[in-house]
């Protein structure tokens, strides 16, 4: 540990930062010797590190400073809400004024902008991760008060990014999530990955890769037997596992063996929640009827840490008639519904509305994806340029003719991203396949699109050389 109290002490931050900070997501032996990149200040869509070198940001954090960096309106609703209430707590019926009105409101926006008139109560958790902890128990105690209570099985996808707390991590389908935790089993199950571009079969129309996926799920939930099985977990656009956009009716006919099975959906908005699809819910996007939808990023724009979890009114009505025999629910968090974070959520929103940021994430995503799909059409290592909104992925592949993906030893989307970085471009390098994101603040403009179209075509040529050697070609 580095002496920082001696006087002539002159450790760099970096210095501090290896001997001090355990970062999440990172390679321990790269960290401990590149080191960090720090950042200083952000507005708008404008990154600053703290050696003063500007960067755009094209990744909005994690997927969630929708509003943009530095809203003064979320600083000046987060001073008066501390000033008022700092904090209180939702136990043994306790409440508060912020988070009532926010759950209203949030059930609002379902119901008027998302044809969700079946959602119906908010629970609130601090990150998606926990958001979808809580869904893994709610499905369980939604079994054992209506009487099924061998019915708790959870089916996810391969690709899938739930959150990494314990139950979080099991529903999370990428294996790279999964190595050296040793994480219990036999509680969730994964069905194929709705991802066309990279697994459908040589020669297989999109229509009949939808007919294969959905016999793949019909074969899981009869091999488990339906009787075991309480819920089904989707992202409705696969974020962390490469923006996989769903085939033509697949969460249609998904729905439809649910609904036969009497399985529970949830859907796990934490990214496509609050018009990162250019709508404000994908529920609404893709006619979803969840009984569980889980929200965090967005709903604060990473302005306070804050998640939750939407549910049905057929699960209200079954744990409401439990209550007398099983008591009060067993399940919450300290910071559950904090009258800051709430407060902070209803001025993001306030955001949301005034400026008309989720039309705007519908026009501008549309004209940023035109516009790299364009300069991109003739890379010989860019196999496909998708996305819905403000929620854009680049693929990369080893050869164009056939799909055959890069090694993934290769890391090429992070050799890409790192390259776009050094150029004055943040985009996230994902890590199920080769793919780098796109998901820039709801507020970009086209100006911003453009400037980030012709980084990201500049840093594309930067590469080529490098990606022809690892394509072997």
């Amino acid at each position: 540990m580095l002496d920082l109290d001696t006087p002539d002490s002159n450790y760099s931050l970096e210095e501090m930062d290896r001997n001090s900070l355990f970062h999440p997501l990172t390679s321990i032996s790269q960290h401990m010797a590149n080191g960090p990149q720090i950042m200083g200040k952000a507005k708008g869509v404008r990154l600053t590190d703290h050696k003063g070198k500007p960067i755009l940001d094209c990744s909005g954090g994690l997927w969630c400073v929708n509003v943009g960096y530095g809203r003064p309106e979320i600083a000046e609703a987060a001073k008066q809400a501390i000033l008022d209430l700092n904090y209180w707590h939702l136990f043994g019926s306790a409440s508060n004024e912020a988070t009532i009105r926010l759950s209203d409101r949030i059930l609002g926006l379902f119901h008027d902008h998302a044809g969700a008139d079946h959602l119906a109560r908010v629970f609130y958790g601090t990150s998606g991760s926990d958001a979808n902890d809580t869904n893994f128990k709610l499905v369980r105690y939604y079994a054992n008060l209506r009487g099924t209570p061998e019915k708790k099985k959870i089916i996810s996808r391969m690709g899938a990014y739930h959150g990494l707390t314990m139950a979080a991590a099991q529903l999370t389908g990428i294996p790279s999530y999964h190595k050296a935790w040793s994480l219990p089993d036999g509680e969730v199950f994964y069905t194929d990955c709705p991802h066309y571009y990279r697994f459908a079969a040589a020669g297989e129309s999109e229509a009949a890769f939808c007919d294969r996926l959905i016999a793949d799920l019909e074969a899981l939930i009869a091999r488990e037997g339906a009787n075991t099985i309480g819920a089904f977990i989707a992202e409705p656009i696969m974020g962390t596992g490469g923006v996989l956009i769903p085939p033509a009716g697949y969460f249609e006919r998904v729905q439809a063996v649910l609904d036969r099975h009497d399985i529970l959906l949830i859907a796990d908005e934490v990214i496509t929640g609050f018009g990162r699809t250019g709508a404000w819910f994908a529920t609404g996007l893709y006619t979803l009827k969840p009984d569980i939808v889980t929200l965090a990023k967005g709903l604060t724009s990473a302005y306070f840490p804050m998640s939750a979890s939407v549910i049905s009114e057929r699960m209200w009505k079954v744990f409401e008639a439990g209550s007398a025999e099983f008591g009060p629910v067993m399940h919450g968090f300290t910071y559950s519904g904090h009258p800051v974070g709430a407060a902070i959520a209803m001025a993001n929103l306030d955001i949301m509305e005034r400026e008309g940021l989720v039309a705007n994430s519908a026009d501008t995503g549309a004209y940023l994806l035109a516009g790299l799909r364009e300069r991109l059409a003739e890379h010989p290592y860019v196999g496909e340029v998708r996305g819905e909104g403000l929620m854009i992925g680049v693929e990369f592949t080893a050869d164009r003719a056939t799909r055959r993906p890069f090694q993934a030893g290769d890391a090429v989307h992070r050799l890409v991203a790192s390259k776009a970085q050094e150029n004055g471009l943040m985009v996230r390098a994902l890590p199920f396949i080769e793919v780098v994101s796109f998901s820039p603040a709801l507020s970009i403009t086209k100006a911003d699109c453009d400037e980030a179209i012709d980084l990201f075509a500049g840093t594309m040529a930067d590469v080529t050389s490098q990606l022809a050697a690892k394509a072997g070609t």
